[in-house]
């Protein structure tokens, strides 16, 4: 079989099975579909031939093993290829792909029947894919390439190798675990039950990335307390919980949220808002990529809440703070080596590695602080959780041959 034979298709099947998660469930995985399309892996790796293929009862991450085919006295690291089998909070039911050949780089795609399109003028990321076969959503939907993409791409490198015994490799551990987009995916992951001694996430966005430095990160819950009356007898009475949500926002820094923010700027987003005069509720996530500054802006958020009980006397504002993850370059920069295996993959590949602080997290934040240290390599995808959403038929390619260059490094690197 050829490298990629079975790359795009495999994508394509992946993408219309719908696997959001759901952040106010209280089950692992979050949503019965993950745990259906984890069934589902799970067969397909089996059927591929690798061994000790199970969903772990602990993590619910379908896990697998490709043994090593060196000879018996020799040893070399174990690798791990980690990804995430959930989708973003947008519409994901009924994806419906569409593929266009030889993108000139320049023209506006038209996303399917809707109203929606992905120009060049808007995303000017397009115009790196001039020549390029391009995945797309049809405007109704994201695509799933965060991180579905990731998935296939992990599968047919090791259905490769599968076919291909004359490519030497040691042994490699595949996990594909749930709810990454909602933080918690990781919570559960056993690094001893993994077995691997250094691991990837295929997670990234486009070509060369190589990310080893992550926000921290927290989730922050206000509750905010009101007392409702008529309005027409309010004075000195109401105290109305929207207002307070107002009055809670407006002490937060105006230009530190993510559409004024850049680099390692970090931010405060707020996610949510809703309730009524007796009460209301506001969500934020907090990130940044120094240590200090992400504990100063949950201390803010804490002292606002202060501030505004004193005022009026009684705990009308209740904050709860719930850390997500930390920057995993505190873990990897200890020892970077594999780092440096994946920037020796890619620039042999003549893919120059492309390595800044990333502006989110993924599964190898926690993953790194457990003891294994795994940093993100790119998957392809672009516009991630919307309908623009797309990746590059050939940046996953490129995806797959630098997971498979790394296996071979690992084996040259120790002999």
């Amino acid at each position: 079989m050829t490298i990629y034979q079975n790359l795009t298709p495999r994508f394509i099947k992946y993408v219309k099975k719908e696997t959001r998660s759901n952040e106010n469930s209280q089950t692992i995985p979050s949503t019965p579909s993950q745990a259906e399309f984890a069934r589902e892996l799970a067969a397909e790796l089996t059927d591929l031939g690798l061994s000790k293929v199970h969903i772990s009862k602990k993590s619910a991450y379908v896990l697998a093993t490709l043994p090593s085919n060196l000879a018996e006295d020799r040893q070399v690291p174990t690798v791990g290829l980690l990804a995430h089998i959930d989708t973003a909070d947008f519409n994901a039911k009924n994806v419906s792909p569409q593929i266009i050949k030889n993108y000139d780089g320049k023209s506006a795609i038209q996303l399917g029947s809707s109203q929606y399109r992905l120009d060049p003028h808007e995303f000017p990321n397009l115009r790196n894919y001039a020549g390029q076969d391009l995945i797309t959503t049809d405007g109704q939907t994201l695509l799933g390439a965060d991180d579905k993409a990731g998935v296939a791409e992990i599968i047919t490198a090791v259905e490769y190798l599968l076919n291909h015994p004359e490519i030497k490799h040691g042994q490699i551990q595949i996990g594909l675990g749930p709810d990454e987009e909602i933080g918690t995916g990781a919570d559960h992951f056993d690094v001893k039950e993994f077995n691997a001694d250094l691991a990837y996430t295929v997670d990234g966005g486009p070509l060369g990335e190589l990310e080893y430095e992550t926000f921290n990160a927290a989730l922050a819950k206000v509750k905010l307390i009101g007392k409702n009356v008529h309005p027409g007898s309010a004075k000195n009475v109401m105290v109305n919980a929207l207002q307070l949500a107002f009055d809670f926002q407006a002490q937060l820094p105006s230009d530190e949220i993510p559409e004024k923010t850049s680099g390692r700027q970090g931010f405060f987003h707020l996610l949510q808002l809703a309730g009524t005069v007796d009460q209301a509720n506001m969500t934020y996530i907090i990130r940044d990529h120094d240590r200090d500054k992400f504990s100063a802006r949950k201390d803010l958020l804490r002292q606002i809440a202060r501030l505004m009980n004193a005022e009026y006397g009684q705990k009308r504002v209740i904050v709860d703070i719930r850390d997500q993850y930390y920057n995993m370059r505190e873990i990897i920069e200890k020892d970077l080596t594999v780092v440096e295996l994946a920037k020796q993959a890619m620039e042999d590949l003549q893919i120059k590695p492309v390595i800044f602080p990333v502006r989110g997290g993924t599964d190898g934040s926690k993953i790194s602080f457990m003891g294994l240290p795994t940093p993100n390599l790119f998957a392809g995808g672009e516009n991630m959780h919307s309908r623009f959403e797309f990746v590059s038929l050939q940046t996953m390619q490129q995806a797959v041959a630098v997971v498979l260059k790394i296996i071979q490094l690992i084996v040259k690197q120790n002999s």
